[in-house]
């Protein structure tokens, strides 16, 4: 029978093998208690930035919360309306002003439907007329960086423009008030030729074509009179009044068929240019064709048989209706073209010093303005700009 083989046991381990075991334990259980105490204070450490770095953010939180506040209680207390637009077009955000201007819905609905539901049109660009009334305001805009969208901002401009349109009515009547003696004048002399050519008629041995010669006469005075009150009227009352959609093609034809026979008449080329397609003016048609004619009026009396006037009206890059009138007539001293639009300033005889005052009113009270290029012996080139209807 073969017998197992017996296990051997482990000899014992040396004093000295003993004593070095015990010393590795005391220097790797010392290296963990410094490594222990090492992690301690830097936890102590972390913990005393993250307590600093808490409350910083905390009172960066406050700060910014209580700036929160008080741009809600400033927005809620602006007079004026304030609309955001997120990137979709939407309304995110509005003030109370601009809930009460542009009425509800508001919140969440397209902008472009707000603004056609609420909103139409004037003369000046970025001012608006409510819907809902008389008001009116003006729109100005700026982007939101970063996130899309725009910040419009609403101001209500009715009183302004009331005191603004009250300060150009003061204006005209100081100007009136300034040049009495000059318009006193100007009555004066036309009727009293109207009564000496009146007077010569009741002359019973006054021949058949004297009595017509004088009568037309004191006609013709009569008629300057008529044309200088008319003016006189104009000026005073500015060219604001009711306003509508004028198509520039039918304007220029309108003008065409006025100035044309008269200019024909005086041996002057008269051409009329437009390249403005079907673009509309919101206007007081009248007033418009009266101050065009006036200009082609003194182009015609500056010019001499066989010159030439020019009508044109084109589109800018920006999209204004400019309206041009030319003529290669003596032009305009350069000391002259600083009064030009002055009320009662004249250098004709027979002139109202009204005309250009007149066209000056008119282009203003449109939003538009109005310039002036003369030579002496060169010609003239009256320059009018409208904004687009």
């Amino acid at each position: 029978m073969t017998s197992l083989p017996q296990k051997s046991e482990p000899s014992p381990s040396s004093p000295q093998e003993l004593q070095q075991a015990f010393t590795l334990f005391n220097q790797v259980s010392e290296q963990l208690t410094h490594a222990y105490m090492a992690l301690q204070v830097k936890v102590e450490q972390l913990t005393r930035e993250l307590a600093v770095a808490n409350g910083e953010l905390r009172r960066q939180y406050e700060e910014k919360e209580a700036l929160s506040r008080r741009l809600s209680h400033l927005l809620a207390a602006l007079p004026g309306g304030v609309v955001v637009v997120d990137g979709a077009g939407c309304v995110e955000e509005a003030n109370p002003a601009a809930h009460r201007l542009l009425g509800e819905p508001l919140i969440g609905i397209k902008w472009d439907e707000v603004r056609a539901r609420t909103l139409s049109p004037t003369s000046v660009p970025g001012e608006w007329l409510l819907a809902a009334g008389s008001r009116r305001i003006s729109i100005s805009t700026s982007p939101r960086e970063g996130l899309g969208g725009e910040i419009l901002l609403l101001q209500d401009m009715t009183e302004a423009h009331a005191l603004e349109e009250q300060l150009q009515r003061h204006k005209r009547l100081s100007a009136m008030g300034e040049m009495a003696a000059a318009l006193a004048h100007q009555l004066r002399t036309p009727l009293a030729s109207a009564l000496l050519y009146t007077s010569h008629l009741k002359d019973g041995a006054l021949s058949d074509e004297d009595r017509v010669r004088f009568a037309d006469k004191a006609l013709g005075r009569l008629r300057h009179l008529e044309a200088l009150i008319k003016d006189m009227l104009v000026f005073v009352r500015g060219g604001r009044n009711v306003q509508e959609p004028v198509a520039v093609s039918g304007l220029l034809a309108e003008v065409r068929q006025v100035m044309e026979p008269q200019l024909a008449q005086y041996g002057i080329h008269f051409e009329v240019h437009d390249m403005t397609g079907e673009a509309r003016l919101l206007a007081n048609r009248e007033a418009l064709a009266g101050a065009l004619t006036n200009l082609l009026t003194n182009s015609m009396q500056a010019s001499q048989p066989g010159g030439h006037v020019v009508l044109a009206a084109s589109r800018d890059e920006h999209g204004w209706i400019v309206f041009r009138v030319a003529d290669d007539g003596r032009g305009i001293p350069q000391a002259v073209q600083e009064r030009l639009f002055e009320p009662f300033f004249t250098t004709r005889t027979e002139g109202t010093g009204l005309g250009l005052a007149i066209v000056r009113e008119v282009v203003q009270a449109h939003g538009g303005e109005v310039t002036v290029k003369s030579e002496e012996g060169v010609g003239s080139e009256f320059t009018l700009r409208f904004p687009p209807g």
